[in-house]
This record gives structure tokens, sequence and C-alpha cells, in this order.
């Protein structure tokens, strides 16, 4: 796809992270951006950070977990702009617990937000899409979308759905020349791994990998596969190669991702065992700070 001023990409979740990165990276081609996410001057702030490189920007306030809203943003986009071409899926949040310490609010929100919105947004982007015989549907996914993390359950399998979702609907969309793209990330340095519902999921990992060293000594095994930390920026690039040159394929961003999603297709218990390190130092980890909040609690 050609990027410049005649380009409509649209955004959700744009206030931080990744999304955020990807406005100020596309603003560089001179789009036309429409942009939202459910605070106001965080939203204002990136906004004009891309109207300083060249884009023109519409920036909406919305919480796309709302089906209304996650709607009323593409169609505004369209009203306001007469097209588009990109729509990006980026709006997302994980959550902390294990299994049986996930409640029902949290697996709702986990669907609701990274899951339902999905089919909204891209309900109200295909007509003109399909009309126009061109556009890209992007949808952030993880590499949690292929491969199981413990204490993470809820998102892990919202974004196992986001792969099958992005899958499914590659077979819609089969001779209309509509692209759909799914990105799966690794870890990326934002404020996303902080702010998961229940509790740090980034602390938890972390401090995981820090036992897992031992527990791998200890047990005689290779250090778990685990890979470096991507900047919100660089993880924008691929996304914007990703347009610029569709894959026709799912898109890794970090080295090393797509072989291990590879393995766990084919062998998930090798895959596993190879992790083994990893899932039991964050379980002890995990296990640990949750006895400590519950003497704490009973004190």
């Amino acid at each position: 796809m050609i990027l410049n001023n005649e380009c409509v990409v649209a955004i959700t979740g744009a206030t931080s992270g990744i999304g955020a990165a990807l406005a100020v990276a596309l603003a560089e081609y001179n789009v036309r951006l429409a942009i939202c996410g459910r605070r106001k001057e965080r939203l204002h702030t990136i906004a004009e950070e891309a109207r300083a490189k060249g884009a023109t920007v519409l920036e909406l306030v919305a919480n796309v977990s709302v089906p209304s809203q996650a709607r009323g943003f593409v169609e505004q986009c369209i009203a306001h702009y007469g097209t588009i071409d990109v729509l990006v899926n980026n709006a997302g949040r994980g959550t902390y617990g294990s299994v049986e310490d996930t409640t029902q609010e949290m697996i709702d929100s986990m669907f609701t937000l990274n899951v339902f919105s999905l089919w909204h947004t891209t309900a109200a982007a295909l007509p003109v899409m399909k009309r126009n015989k061109k556009g890209q549907i992007i949808n952030i996914a993880s590499v949690a979308g292929k491969q199981g993390f413990p204490c993470n359950s809820a998102y892990v399998a919202a974004k196992h759905a986001v792969v099958g979702f992005t899958a499914a609907l590659r077979t819609e969309l089969v001779d209309t020349g509509v692209e759909a793209t799914v990105i799966c990330p690794a870890g990326v340095s934002t404020e996303w791994a902080d702010v998961t519902e229940g509790d740090s999921i980034g602390m938890l990992f972390g401090r995981g990998i820090k036992r897992s060293r031992s527990i791998a000594e200890q047990r005689g095994l290779p250090l778990a596969p685990l890979t470096k930390m991507m900047s919100a920026h660089d993880a924008a690039h691929i996304i914007v190669e990703s347009i610029l040159q569709p894959p026709h394929t799912d898109v890794f961003t970090h080295a090393g991702t797509e072989e291990q999603a590879l393995l766990t297709a084919q062998n998930r218990s090798a895959s596993e065992h190879q992790m083994l390190p990893f899932y039991l130092g964050v379980m002890q980890e995990y296990a640990e700070r949750t006895n400590n909040k519950n003497n704490t609690s009973d004190t």
C-alpha cells in the first residue's frame, strides 16, 4: 500500500505504547490519521506530535469496549475523511492471576476489549474497503496468541481468539483486495505490563525470569528461550512495513518467536519443556506474592 496524504489510517488505543508510537511513525508519511483512546489529554498530546510531523489528525475520545463507541469511531473516521484504508485494532489490556484467582469481571473485561471490540470496528470498516477493493485490517495480538503463559490465562485466551478471528477474516476476504494481518509482539517496553488487571504482570514475569535461572541450574536444564524487550518505536516501524508490504501471513516482531510458535503448534510438549524453568519461576513468585498478600490481609 502507498502511504501518503491520501491514505486514511485509523488506530484504536493510540494514547500510549504501540498505538501512540505507530501514529507518530505514520505521520512521517503525511497520512490522514484517525486516533482514539479513553484519555483525552494523552490523545491530544499524541495528535499534536503527529501533526507536527506532517499528518492530518482526527482525534476522538472513545472506549472501544463499548460497541457503539467502537463502531462510532470508525464511522466518524469515514464520515470525516470519506474513506478508510487501514484499520489498526491496537487497543488492549492484560491481566494478572492464576485461573482460580481470575474473576468473572476480569474474564469479561479481557474479551470485551481485546476480542469483541474487533468485530465492531472491523464490521464498520469492511463495507468501504470492499467497495474500494483495497484496504487492510491489522489486529495487534501477541505471542500469547500462539502459546501459553502462566498467571495470564484470560489474556492468553483472548489473544488466541484475536489470532483465530484474523484467520477467519482472511478466508472471508479472498479476492476482495482487502488484507487482514495479525501482529504478534513479545515484550515491548511500554506501561502495558505494569497496568494489567489484578497486578503488574511485568513485575511477575521479571522476577520469575530471575528465579528461572537458578531453577534451570538446579535441574540441569537450558535457560528458557526468552526474547529481549523491544521499544514501541521499533515495534511500530515493523507494523508500518506490514502496511507498506502486506505480508500475507502472521507477523512476529521479535527474533525467535516465530520458531517458538511453530514448535508449539507442532509439538506443544516440547515447547513447554523448553519454557519449563520460566513457568516454574513465575509460579514460585506468584505463590509467594499471593501468600504474602493473604498473610497481610489476615493481620
